[in-house]
């Protein structure tokens, strides 16, 4: 968005949202395009009292850049520039929204939601759609590359990465790990020390995870076997050991292994590589419908970082199952709050 345009939308909707109240009176709004004022002035009558009002608009509403927007309006209200301040971005996500309530802050983003407190007034709008929600920056936290970093940040955050180490260890490149750092700072979840760098909200990291993970990326292959599930598991895991293919079950099937809690009918497991040629040497029929057997062909490998063996099975990090519960109907979402709590005691 053009600098000229943003302005142009800043002022739209701080008019919107202050002549809806009836008994406010809006002044002329004056932009200055210092670095050391405020970017908006505006003048409002309430009841035949005047104050002054002033805003800071940032392109980017994300936790850090807003928490250092909040401390420069409150050293500007200090100074008596106004009387009151808001942050304006974009898209001001509940977080944000948390931290400018914290400074006394108001905010207001470009589709109208907003918190706006002062003298006799108090306007809190939420809901309306936000064409902004999403920045592509912010996507970018879940690319295949980087959500390999969350994988193993979220495995143990209270170690502390070297960025050398990091990067060994999730496969990827250093110039990957310094992007993915940079978007968790942004959000504010990442905590960086002379001993390297951690999650500092790891609860938060994963439920955005979790809100984005889609497990349709992996290409999915339906069998039927007469055997029952657990002796399907067992066999799968001995032919893929002897194979030397690598494997994990994960969804119900991982979790089985670290917190079962319900019943399930069907296997499933991430595995590279041919599954038709173990599906015949199993003896498994490959069908449409009425699967009980369910193999993943993994969009990327990092499906695979953090697997571990229980009872001679390789099954996926409890991260990964967690994700892959979370993707299913019914009782998938029973289980994967099971497989929660195995996570968070963990950490």
């Amino acid at each position: 968005m053009k600098k000229r345009e943003s302005e142009n939308m800043v002022v739209q909707v701080i008019r919107e949202c202050l002549l809806s109240v009836p008994f406010l009176q809006l002044g002329k709004i004056s932009i200055d395009e210092s670095a050391l004022k405020p970017d908006f002035k505006m003048e409002v009558r309430v009841k035949n009292k005047s104050l002054k009002i002033l805003a800071e608009y940032k392109d980017n509403g994300q936790p850090r850049v807003a928490r250092l927007a909040a401390y420069q309006i409150k050293d500007w209200l200090a100074q008596g520039v106004a009387e009151y301040g808001v942050f304006i971005a974009p898209y001001i996500s509940p977080a944000t929204a948390v931290i400018c309530k914290e400074a006394g802050v108001g905010y207001l983003d470009l589709a109208g939601n907003c918190l706006l407190s002062f003298d006799t007034v108090f306007i809190h709008r939420e809901g309306n759609v936000n064409p902004y929600i999403q920045p592509r920056k912010h996507l970018s936290l879940y690319s295949t590359k980087a959500e390999r970093i969350l994988r193993v940040l979220l495995a143990d955050p209270k170690k502390n990465w070297k960025t050398e180490a990091l990067a060994k260890a999730a496969n990827v490149s250093y110039g990957q790990i310094s992007n993915v750092k940079k978007l968790l700072s942004d959000q504010e979840w990442l905590e960086t020390g002379e001993s390297g760098v951690r999650l500092k909200n790891p609860g938060v990291v994963l439920d955005g995870w979790a809100a984005q993970y889609r497990s349709q990326r992996n290409q999915t292959v339906d069998y039927y076997a007469i055997t029952d599930i657990a002796e399907c598991e067992y066999q799968f895991a001995e032919i893929c050991s002897q194979r030397n293919i690598r494997y994990a079950l994960t969804a119900f099937s991982g979790a089985a292994r670290l917190a079962p809690s319900v019943r399930y009918q069907r296997m499933y497991a991430y595995v590279e590589g041919n599954p038709d040629s173990l599906a015949d040497a199993l003896g498994w029929k490959r069908v449409t419908s009425g699967a009980n057997v369910s193999l993943l062909l993994p969009y990327d490998e990092g499906v695979f970082i953090g697997t571990q063996e229980i009872d001679g099975i390789q099954i996926a990090a409890p991260v990964q199952i967690y994700l892959d519960l979370q993707s299913q109907h019914g009782r998938g979402q029973e289980a994967a709050q099971n497989i929660r709590k195995v996570i968070e005691k963990s950490w």
